[in-house]
């Protein structure tokens, strides 16, 4: 089959297989369009024969700029969901190319830890607190870094989709940067409060779904 002309099923079906089983197909429909809209883009990329690592990077130059913007917090909401699409459509250009690899799939992951400490520091300049910041990234990273290391002790599924996920991580910066930038629209030290309150949703959220998914873990390696 040429570049770029996997249909949606057969796209689903790869998906799949490099996300623990989980079906694009059985998603929500809020997630089941996201992830059609990565595999138009991604179609679209792979017929022009761009690479996905290409796709990455532009994705991780999206998030870098995103602290950069910390000034134009409604701005860099914009960034934020930019370099979301990015992440998507990378893996999507990858599996509709046939040019999935191990070696992909780890510079993604490594883009998306980078990806997401530039929010983070993105919060920090608009007003939220340090230990804040530094709690919301050190359980988002534990909860991956536990994901992987199940993967590696033999648990080939899934598990759980936890509170905590990459998805929510991507909402929860998009609209707390957006949330930021209204709030300065109406008084100017409004945006430091508001990120503030956000940056603790991703706390809790991040520590949810981090107790989730041990408590999956816990089920299926005992």
């Amino acid at each position: 089959m040429g570049q770029g002309r996997l249909g949606w099923d057969e796209y689903a079906t790869g998906w799949a297989r490099l996300h623990g089983g989980f079906d694009p197909r059985k998603a929500g429909r809020l997630v089941r369009g996201w992830l059609r809209v990565s595999y138009v883009i991604g179609r679209g990329l792979a017929r022009v024969r761009i690479p996905p690592a290409a796709v990455t990077f532009a994705g991780l130059l999206l998030c870098v700029s995103v602290p950069l913007l910390a000034d134009r917090p409604a701005l860099a909401a914009v960034f934020v969901l930019l370099a979301a699409m990015a992440d998507s459509a990378d893996g999507a250009t990858a599996v509709v190319s046939g040019r999935a690899t191990r070696l992909g799939y780890l510079y993604d992951s490594l883009a998306d830890r980078l990806g997401e400490a530039a929010w983070l520091v993105a919060f920090w300049l608009v007003g939220a607190p340090g230990m804040l910041v530094v709690a919301a990234a050190g359980l988002s990273w534990l909860h991956e870094y536990v994901r992987a290391r199940v993967v590696a002790a033999g648990m080939r599924d899934i598990g759980a989709v936890t509170v905590g996920e990459r998805p929510t991580r991507v909402a929860v910066a998009f609209l707390g940067l957006l949330l930021a930038g209204a709030a300065e629209a109406v008084q100017t030290d409004l945006p430091a409060g508001t990120i503030t309150v956000v940056a603790a949703v991703w706390v809790l959220l991040a520590l949810v779904g981090l107790l989730q998914l041990l408590a999956a873990v816990h089920r299926v390696l005992r």
